[in-house]
């Protein structure tokens, strides 16, 4: 097949030429949003690896704690925190010299980053310089991303017709669900052939070594790409700007757009699309103690039922509009999440929800010794036994709450009123047997939902929860579906790939990429397991109330004129 040409807008149907626009796009981030994928989903081996290993000859850790902190602070951090500014230098990139050449350096970077991933040696092999490569290549990885999207969407944006941006822009808002599907199903069918044991020691690096064939594939095709039509007119005409940037976020008129896009708009959509696929994930398995790999089955096969519905509302936004669906969703998921995590517990670990209705824990300490277990980053020490008793509990998913005793008392943990000694929290044996028999569950407990293989689905109890997971995907595909043709339609061609990216990535990367640890943090630091829901839940509202006053509808907005 030769390059294809570039299409004009036409007022029906979809066009052998549009197709292949929207294939080329989506795919090379269906591989984009895989390669991220892969490092938050098998970050506790990559920890092992390149952080916590262990000095043979001494027997103790390879880096003191201080090293550890740190590291581990970057490798939270890469991934989300850069995604802005790489958003700010492709979107300067995409704006002056366009689309097409910018999501290519966009996707080489990524894709070799993630295959240097599979075979960089561990820190036992070549030491420190092991987790220094690794964030360093996060930290390319996050740049990558966030110029990506912001291109592959504007690309598919201005080649669409009138009247249909909405639905063929949904197809690209469908590549993140489907590149962390990818990325659960080569590790669930790697972990499966391997083992658990082989796979930890080196059967991890085999996902990220595919990813240099999905980067083959991915950019093979995007070179068969022509420029953008609008972009391309704009060029021919000497329209373009020379400095996107600064008519971009130091021109008023079009920085405030940008603040009610991120504020209105991106903001409670980022929350939504993270407590529905990540914090849920998260919460099944590190609160309700559901085993890995049921827990990522669960996702996945809410995933696949859910991911055809951001075709769904993008199109119909095409017809009632963008706004009211992407609000609606806000609203709809803020109201909802407290019940619907609750009937989660109810439903993957019944044993737990009964204990946390009848069971009465308490920290009893001297207030002196209990500070801040607040620790979205991990890396934080806590040294005094009422903050360690806390952090214990928390970690045990036990509903705990703080009394205070007399100064200079010691710290003891109350089980329904019976006191139980407190020693320290590596080794806690009597809070454990405590808990335990007044009614919280044990490791392995028959009642927490299990899947015995991937099409286990139908005893009720796995159903249920299913069922469940598909609910907080429909918000994440009301919420996300529209977004894109929404951010594209608010900027003018001329600086549009800058505009857009930005207030994305920020709501994505930071509000919602901070998400799930920030959320348990909250939880560790309350002591209610359904605590962390309000950081969404605050969120979500506040985009609500500014999006109706502030927010405009864009759907009727013709890109090409601007």
């Amino acid at each position: 097949m030769s390059t294809i040409a570039a299409t004009s807008a036409k007022a029906q149907g979809m066009t052998k030429d549009e197709r292949f626009v929207i294939f080329a796009s989506s795919l090379g981030t269906v591989f984009e949003w895989y390669d991220f994928y892969l490092f938050g989903s098998l970050a506790g081996i990559i920890g092992a690896q390149f952080f916590g290993v262990i000095d043979p000859a001494t027997k103790l850790p390879m880096f003191n704690q201080a090293t550890r902190d740190i590291f581990a602070l970057l490798a939270f951090a890469a991934g989300f925190i850069v995604r802005p500014f790489g958003a700010i230098v492709f979107g300067r990139v995409g704006d002056i010299v366009g689309r097409k050449y910018t999501f290519l350096v966009t996707i080489l970077i990524m894709g070799l980053s993630t295959f240097i991933v599979g075979i960089l040696p561990n820190a036992a092999t070549i030491g420190i310089a092991a987790p220094i490569i690794l964030i360093g290549l996060r930290l390319l990885q996050g740049l990558a991303l966030g110029g990506e999207y912001g291109g592959a969407a504007t690309y598919v944006a201005e080649h669409s017709p009138a009247g249909k941006r909405g639905y063929y822009t949904s197809f690209i808002q469908t590549t993140a669900t489907l590149g962390l599907f990818l990325s659960l199903l080569v590790i669930l069918f790697t972990r499966t052939i391997l083992g658990e044991p082989e796979f930890a020691a080196w059967g991890w690096r085999i996902p990220f070594l595919v990813s240099v064939v999905l980067l083959g594939i991915s950019v093979w095709i995007r070179l068969r790409l022509n420029e953008s039509p609008v972009f391309q007119k704009m060029k021919d005409e000497g329209k373009g700007s020379k400095a996107p940037l600064t008519e971009a976020f130091a021109n008023w008129s079009n920085a405030k757009i940008v603040l009610i896009a991120l504020f209105g708009g991106v903001m409670g959509q980022g929350v939504v699309w993270y407590t529905g696929q990540f914090y849920a994930l998260f919460f099944m398995q590190s609160i309700l103690k559901v085993d890995g790999y049921t827990a990522n089955l669960l996702i996945a096969w809410s995933l696949l039922l859910g991911t055809g519905f951001f075709v769904f509302w993008g199109a119909l936004s095409d017809k009632i509009g963008r706004k009211p669906i992407i609000l609606a969703g806000c609203l709809i998921a803020a109201l909802t999440f407290f019940p619907i995590f609750r009937m989660i517990t109810t439903n993957a670990n019944p044993t737990l929800e009964k204990a946390i209705e009848s069971v009465k824990v308490e920290v009893v300490s001297d207030p002196a010794l209990c500070g801040d277990l607040f620790n979205p980053v991990g890396t934080r020490v806590f040294s005094t036994p009422c903050d360690t008793a806390r952090a214990y509990l928390a970690q045990s998913s036990v509903k705990y709450s703080t009394a205070y005793g007399p100064a200079g008392s010691g710290v003891k943990v109350v089980v329904n009123g019976k006191d139980v000694p407190y020693t320290a929290a590596a080794s806690n044996p009597q809070v454990l047997a405590a808990v335990q028999a007044a009614g919280y569950p044990k490791v392995g407990d028959a009642q927490i939902v299990k899947m015995a293989h991937p099409f286990d689905i139908f005893r009720p109890q796995v159903a249920a929860v299913i069922g469940l997971l598909f609910i907080l995907v429909m918000f994440v595909t009301m919420v996300y579906g529209p977004i894109a043709a929404m951010l594209v339609e608010l900027f003018p061609t001329k600086i549009r790939y800058t505009s857009m990216s930005l207030p994305y990535h920020i709501g994505n990367g930071w509000f919602g990429g901070l998400l799930p640890a920030t959320a348990f943090a909250i939880v560790a630091s309350t002591g209610d397991i359904y605590a962390g829901l309000w950081y969404p839940v605050i969120f979500a509202a506040i985009t609500v109330v500014i999006g109706i006053f502030f927010l405009p509808e864009t759907k009727d907005v013709d890109i090409g004129a601007n």
